[in-house]
């Protein structure tokens, strides 16, 4: 079997490189198995920092979730035991710093993915796309507070209302690219980064990543709200729109929603 990503240490940086082109690199529970797998043999290695990217030259860094792999109506598509949803706390969790760096365009899930990096590297290829609306998908709390997280509300609604691409350049000024690099230097200018976070103390840095994650999560609600949005949720994969948004993206058709 054709393995999906790619891994490797260099200079005591893990790299994992999405390898799937065919298939847009989707974020298949695979793919989501390889790329926790190699977080998991890094951290027992204690690398320091992590650096997660495409194979050179793409035009789509990830299309995101398989939606070959999303439920029928009746089931949550975004559950916490769903494939994405594993390898966001994966990539949260992990000890250090991990740096998404990106060619080509970026959609839904992996989207979320890439706002879950620590930090995110790109070239003027990059754009960056929330397209749960697009496909009748009630996206979640977790995934909604990653965006809220980074990003002024207008902005976050905007991309989730729309599920049009932010492009680059607009992208860098709203704080979702750290450093906009020429593409032959993306590599060479992350890795220089990560040197510069290695000679700092990796303790120091491992227990302050721990204290952003657990403040970007103090986000209070209450039982009964909690219930509500869960409700209004299974409205949503419950529909028509839903099943419809799936079965036309296997026809390869556009979907016909009748907000029902």
């Amino acid at each position: 079997m054709m393995a999906l990503i790619q891994k490797e240490i260099r200079n005591n940086v893990g790299i994992i490189t999405l390898d799937n082109p065919k298939k847009l690199n989707t974020l298949s529970e695979e793919m989501v198995n390889d790329i926790i797998k190699a977080l998991d043999e890094f951290s027992a290695k204690r690398l320091p920092v992590v650096v997660l990217k495409a194979t050179d030259g793409v035009k789509v860094w990830s299309a995101g979730h398989d939606v070959k792999e999303l439920p029928r109506k009746m089931r949550d598509p975004l559950s916490y035991y769903d494939s994405l949803e594993r390898v966001l706390r994966a990539v949260e969790q992990y000890l250090g710093p991990v740096i998404a760096v990106v060619h080509g365009s970026v959609w839904g899930g992996a989207c979320d993915l890439t706002m879950t990096c620590d930090m995110v590297i790109a070239d003027d290829t990059a754009s960056f796309a929330m397209t749960p609306a697009k496909m009748g998908v009630p996206y979640n709390l977790t995934g909604i507070l990653h965006f809220m997280n980074r990003l002024p509300l207008n902005i976050a609604k905007e991309m989730f209302f729309t599920a049009s691409p932010l492009l680059a350049k607009r992208a860098q000024e709203l704080g979702i690219i750290n450093h906009l690099v020429p593409e032959k230097e993306l590599l060479d200018f992350t890795l220089d980064i990560a040197k510069t976070i290695m000679s700092r103390s990796q303790l120091s840095v491992e227990v302050i990543k721990e204290q952003f994650r657990i403040l970007s999560k103090a986000f209070p609600i209450s039982p009964a709200d909690f219930e509500r949005v869960q409700g209004l949720r299974r409205k949503v994969y419950d529909s028509h729109d839903y099943e419809e948004a799936i079965t036309a993206f296997l026809e390869k058709r556009p979907p016909h929603f009748n907000g029902q």
